[in-house]
């Protein structure tokens, strides 16, 4: 029996889904989050097999929820299960250890062949995504940019960036200006849009 934990912040999403595997002889779902904060804490208690999480999750996304997964509970492989098919996520997804990811259009029983292969110890990605991020280039950004333009995005101000990160404004301004620069962006709402569809932040 694959013992399934299944984190989706929409609750009729998340009912489906639990419909559909609870049809499957060795499928059982063991636990259920709405939020990435809840994922870690349910998969101890739970120790599923695979976790089958969306990317948009409130609190932690699935992305920081499977790195943490990853430390935690070594023994769960993660599949995500995403409406957000940008290239970058995939290889975000890859980067913290995901075993699959495979968009929710998939059809049901592809979804299903998923969980199984990544139970069984395999991969699986959307082919078609796969060869984007092959192509896409990698993340100029360092480490620091990406924290500032992250809370950016949130619309947080120069000054209130500086306070939260411990930096002076100064360097903030520099650090957005250089993200402008390197995304070749028309300012800082366009960088944020090229980072956001990159899967960079």
């Amino acid at each position: 029996m694959i013992r399934v934990l299944i984190a989706e912040d929409q609750h009729v999403v998340r009912g489906a889904l639990v419909a559909l595997f609870q049809l499957e002889d060795d499928l059982e779902v063991v636990a259920e989050a709405a939020s990435g904060d809840e994922v870690v804490a349910a998969a101890r208690a739970e120790r599923p097999d695979v976790a089958v999480l969306d990317i948009d999750l409130p609190g932690r996304d699935g992305l920081a929820a499977a790195a943490e997964l990853r430390e935690a509970v070594p023994g769960c492989r993660t599949l995500m299960l995403t409406g957000n098919g940008r290239p970058g996520y995939l290889r975000r997804a890859l980067e913290v250890g995901a075993a699959g990811f495979v968009l929710k259009t998939a059809p049901p029983d592809e979804v299903i062949a998923a969980i199984r292969t990544v139970a069984a110890g395999g991969r699986v990605l959307d082919p078609s995504l796969a060869v984007t991020a092959w192509e896409m280039p990698g993340n100029p950004l360092t480490p620091r940019e990406k924290d500032v333009l992250g809370l950016a995005a949130e619309g947080a101000e120069p000054g209130e960036i500086a306070r939260r990160l411990h930096l002076s404004a100064g360097t903030v301004r520099n650090h957005l200006t250089s993200v402008v620069a390197k995304l070749n962006a028309r300012g800082r709402g366009d960088a944020i849009r090229i980072a956001r569809e990159a899967g960079w932040i």
